[in-house]
């Protein structure tokens, strides 16, 4: 960039200014929340990814400088909310992924699923737990998704990304009118929050300057997940 085209100090300074303001304005919201959802906390939030957004760009035109926190901002995977403003339905997406970390532990779930059936009475699918796919049916069959990923170490899986979309629409949709398809037919200005986790959002910690005995909800590994919301 040129020095004709560079912002000024003042821009600059004026940016961070706004920056300060919309901290302010993000804590108040989240001391004055009326619940999990609260939509004035996710409009702070915004606003300060926002304020955060263009005091980077000034600063690094201006003085070759960067700071060192980032927002994640709404902007930068959602269009504007184009939805209706008194939607009369609903639809919320779920997507978890996980790893098969230990096959043999996964399997040994499922033949103790299929041994409590059978003592129920119920007649197990022949070499159904023999197999990955066929443990990971009885599996999900048995639990719910939640349970799942609550106890996902106990059934040999391993935690990966995961996202839940909350999206508006003025109709609910007929029955098994999107069962062949439920993914495709998602409107992204139709959605009115998001929440994602990822190890992507995690901090640099070095495990050797952690003191467990300040913080005993560290379960050892140093994963420590943050929840993005945004909109």
């Amino acid at each position: 960039m040129s020095d004709a085209e560079q912002p000024t100090a003042a821009e600059v300074r004026a940016a961070a200014e706004a920056v300060k303001t919309a901290l302010d304005r993000h804590l108040a919201a989240v001391e004055g929340r009326s619940g999990e959802d609260d939509p004035a906390v996710y409009e702070a939030f915004n606003q300060l990814a926002a304020a955060a957004e263009t005091y980077d760009e000034l600063l690094y035109d201006r003085y070759d400088e960067v700071t060192p926190f980032e927002i994640p901002g709404a902007e930068e995977s959602l269009p504007p909310y184009g939805g209706p403003e008194e939607p009369n339905a609903l639809s919320v997406l779920i997507r978890r992924d996980y790893t098969v970390a230990e096959p043999q532990r996964l399997l040994a779930q499922a033949q103790r699923i299929e041994a409590a059936d059978y003592r129920a009475g119920v007649d197990p699918t022949p070499t159904a737990s023999g197999t990955v796919p066929g443990a990971l049916g009885i599996l999900f069959g048995e639990f719910e998704p939640d349970e799942i990923a609550s106890r996902h170490k106990e059934f040999g899986l391993e935690e990966g990304d995961s996202t839940l979309w909350v999206t508006a629409s003025e109709e609910s949709a007929d029955p098994g009118e999107w069962l062949e398809s439920p993914f495709d037919q998602v409107d992204s200005e139709h959605v009115v929050c998001r929440f994602d986790v990822s190890t992507v959002f995690d901090d640099d910690i070095d495990e050797d300057d952690i003191d467990d005995d300040l913080d005993p909800d560290l379960d050892g590994d140093g994963d420590l997940e943050r929840l993005d919301a945004e909109r």
